[in-house]
């Protein structure tokens, strides 16, 4: 019997071995650059019938799953522009700000917390979650978009023993405050980058719940439980007295006695179903 072919080795692959080509398998190792439209988050509320692709962030302070485009904010959610290419004419002419640096990038990601500024128009925006775990339009004052809020993920020390903390938009500060623990808040003033006020995480501050079933939900925290290799529980009490809990690492702490920031449409109430049903009625027969 004849030896059968190689079913293992392609001619392509054959062929590019002969002119001392590099295999396929080292050609693959690059950046993703395209987003199917499917597989985009959901909370950036893009229609599916609207084409196969969807614009891909750039890598940036935010993770892409945790993040908006600019170009998904100004084209689908302000309605300033049609397209990509109008969209592009805006953020080129340096109109558009995000924590009060000019960005030029369409697909930049702007995350939690962030403050978008268009100084054209005199508009403050600053990204929060609805009660549905979306990305919300929330305007907020001139006075307001001089500071966002940012929580401690990692305080430790650097080259030469110089402390410094890591900030969940990836900030890095040095010399901070000793009292300042990883879970806590800070204040930032967006014209020197510097920290102006912080609040502990503890019991009886408001917080928002920024990942998992509850999230964009607010309230104040009312206890927490230490689980040793597993995850932290929070319990939270919101504004109509239901309690929820959620993981520790979710928690975003906003404000001592009154949050820090303004809340958008709702103040963080997540409401049932029913409970929606009759003040869609409600405002229904008062339009009437």
């Amino acid at each position: 019997m004849g030896r059968g072919p190689n079913l293992n080795t392609s001619d392509s692959e054959k062929h590019n071995s002969k002119l001392g080509a590099p295999s396929l398998t080292l050609l693959v190792l690059h950046r993703k650059k395209h987003q199917k439209r499917l597989s985009a988050p959901s909370h950036w509320l893009l229609d599916k019938l609207s084409g196969a692709y969807a614009p891909r962030p750039s890598p940036g302070p935010h993770k892409l799953r945790d993040c908006m485009p600019l170009i998904v904010f100004i084209r689908n959610r302000l309605k300033y522009a049609l397209n990509s290419r109008e969209t592009k004419a805006i953020v080129m002419q340096r109109l558009i700000k995000v924590d009060g640096k000019v960005r030029t990038d369409t697909t930049y990601p702007a995350g939690f917390m962030d403050v978008i500024s268009i100084e054209k128009t005199g508009e403050n925006f600053r990204l929060v979650y609805d009660t549905k775990g979306r990305f919300t339009v929330h305007r907020i004052t001139a006075e307001e978009a001089e500071y966002k809020l940012a929580k401690v993920k990692r305080v430790q020390l650097g080259k030469n023993g110089i402390p410094f903390l890591v900030l969940h938009d990836a900030r890095t500060i040095r010399y901070p405050d000793p009292a300042i623990k990883v879970n806590d808040t800070v204040k930032i003033d967006l014209s020197t980058g510097k920290i102006s006020e912080f609040i502990r995480f503890d019991t009886a501050v408001i917080a928002m719940a920024t990942g998992g079933r509850n999230m964009g939900r607010v309230g104040v925290i009312t206890h927490r439980e230490r689980h040793d290799g597993g995850f932290n529980i929070v319990h939270i009490k919101d504004a109509m007295d239901n309690s929820f809990a959620t993981r520790e690492t979710n928690v975003f702490v906003i404000g001592n006695e009154k949050p820090w920031i303004s809340l958008p449409k709702g103040k963080g109430v997540k409401l049932s179903i029913a409970e929606e049903r009759d003040r869609r009625r409600a405002y229904a027969i008062a339009g009437h």
